[in-house]
Parts: C-alpha cells; structure tokens; sequence
C-alpha cells in the first residue's frame, strides 16, 4: 500500500514539474530570461508555493531542472523533429507559445528520457495542453508526440 502511495506521489510530482516546466519554457520564449534565471525563479517562488490562491503540487525540482535544461540545450534537435511531423506548409513558427513549448518539452522526454515510457509522456502533455486548450488541440498535442515516439524510441 505504501509503495502505490508513494508511485502516486511520485507521478503527481512529474505532473506538476511537466506543467511547471511547461510554463518557464514559455517564458523563456516570452522574456528571453536566462534559464538559471528561470530555474532559480520557478524553485524559489513556484514550485509548491501558493500564489493568488492557488496552491502549486509539490514539484520534483530535479526533474524539472532536467526538462527545462535538456529542451533549452537540445532545442535544435527538438525544433526539427516536431518541424518533421507538422502538415505540409505548417512551421514552428505558426505555432503559438505555449503550444511550442509543450511539444517542446514532451519532445524532450522522448528523445531523451528513456526511463520515462511513451505511453506516460504523451497522456502527461496531453494533460498539461488540457490547461491551455480545449479537445481539437490536445488532439494534435497526442498526435505529433504519438508520431515523434514512433521515430525516436524503437
């Protein structure tokens, strides 16, 4: 019993560190603040805080670190694969914020966190684009990440 409470407590973690890693994606696309800026920003006033009644899940901050680190140092790589799956004639840059920077951070986890199952990383971006957009998007969300899976994990 203890250890599924545990499993939960662990994936609610992810869950509020993909959100919140979600978010400093965006503003760093918005603001062009440092990363370290950001990632000492989100630890100090976010994760797990309280702001304007709204209580933030208690983060898992290395995995967060990773996130935002691993999608701002592999952005190139990223950008191309999710440029890969868009439709004839659609780039990145048609793409608003906040939908670039969750496809970016899902990307991430499948390029780059094996430990992580597709399956997983997927249902969690399309949660977090529940937060942002209503079904058409969250659709497209579970699309592309379903095809970048695809290519990059065998």
């Amino acid at each position: 019993m203890a250890r599924m409470s545990r499993t939960a407590s662990r994936s609610k973690a992810r869950a509020a560190s993909r959100l919140a890693a979600v978010q400093a994606l965006y503003q760093h696309e918005m603001e062009a603040t440092p990363i370290p800026a950001l990632i000492h920003e989100f630890r100090q006033h976010r994760l797990g805080a309280t702001i304007e009644d709204v209580e933030y899940a208690e983060a898992d901050v290395d995995f967060f670190d990773d996130i935002v680190k691993g999608t701002s140092a592999r952005i190139g790589e990223i950008d191309l694969a999710i440029e890969g799956k868009l439709a004839s004639g659609w780039t990145l840059a048609r793409l608003d914020k906040p939908m670039k920077a969750i496809l970016r951070a899902g990307t991430y986890e499948l390029i780059a966190r094996a430990d992580v199952p597709v399956g997983a990383v997927i249902t969690e971006y399309v949660d977090v684009a529940d937060a942002f957009y209503d079904r058409r998007e969250k659709g497209f969300v579970n699309g592309l990440l379903d095809g970048i899976a695809k290519q990059v994990r065998e």
